[in-house]
């Protein structure tokens, strides 16, 4: 079973001048699940993780009724706000539909120390209650205050977005590898192989891609790490085959039961995809 661990939709309508900005025009667009089937029928993806890309739960709503409508999604992601008073509740009320698998703050846009903070545990014990996980959608920069946090929630199942965004372009992963490894050690933490090719740049290349997807590898492990597009982001720097052909590249080095816990089968297991 192959699961893209990592994907969006969004309709501009909706997003009040919000993200995407239109000089991004390859994703200045309504992207739905109309959109995305034909490549899942192209490379055999059996089933996706819907993720949120607007803090709003609205967009939460809009996502879970897409996959009502739509069996292919397997999971969906959404966004709460965890610092509310009344965060347990409104948790609950989205943990009550059975394809609402976590919950994403976009903490790459919010301070780094945001998420180190006593103020979050209601939220965080509603989640683990409910059986949810948590996407870090981080930067480099928020790497250690994670870490104090998901050292804190040993219970609650962590996943790094996109390997934590490492400035691949510049070539100067800074803290980045020490900091993956020691979050690597919490056994609850999981890691995306998602969003390379963005943060590469349009002129990526697999041979540049290696050395970060190794050391996610070697620190995780097979058993750890989640294969995801990051589409229709992904599309400002690349293609759904492209990167699929890429990752290929990137994981042919191990054997077949690793490749298919990565392609798929840690994402079923990590998120409870029938």
């Amino acid at each position: 079973m192959r699961i893209d661990a990592h994907q969006h939709f969004w309709h501009l309508a909706a997003r009040g001048g919000g993200w995407p900005p239109p000089e991004l025009a390859a994703i200045h667009r309504d992207f739905t699940p109309h959109d995305l089937q034909p490549l899942l029928r192209a490379h055999g993806i059996d089933a996706t993780v819907l993720v949120q890309s607007l803090p709003d739960e609205s967009d939460t709503r809009f996502m879970l009724d897409l996959a009502d409508r739509h069996p292919f999604i397997g999971a969906v992601v959404g966004w709460a706000d965890l610092k509310a008073a009344d965060a347990p509740a409104r948790i609950a009320a989205l943990a009550a539909h059975p394809k609402l698998r976590g919950l994403r703050p976009m903490l790459q846009g919010l301070a780094d120390d945001w998420i180190d903070d006593a103020a979050l545990d209601p939220a965080i014990e509603a989640m683990v209650r409910h059986g949810l996980a948590f996407d870090a959608l981080v930067l480099p920069r928020h790497l250690p205050a994670l870490l104090a946090f998901a050292a804190r929630h040993p219970r609650l199942p962590v996943v790094i977005d996109h390997i934590a965004k490492p400035a691949i372009a510049a070539g100067e992963p800074g803290a980045w590898r020490e900091d993956i490894a020691r979050l690597a050690a919490l056994p609850q933490v999981h890691c995306k192989l998602s969003g390379l090719v963005t943060e590469a740049g349009g002129d990526w290349s697999v041979t540049r891609l290696r050395p970060y997807a190794g050391h996610v590898l070697e620190a995780f492990g097979p058993e750890r790490v989640l294969w995801g597009s990051d589409w229709p982001v992904l599309d400002l720097a690349a293609d759904y085959g492209r990167w699929i052909a890429a990752s290929e590249a990137l994981l042919a080095h191990l054997d077949e039961p690793d490749r298919q816990a990565i392609f798929g089968l840690n994402a079923r297991r990590f998120y409870g995809i029938a």
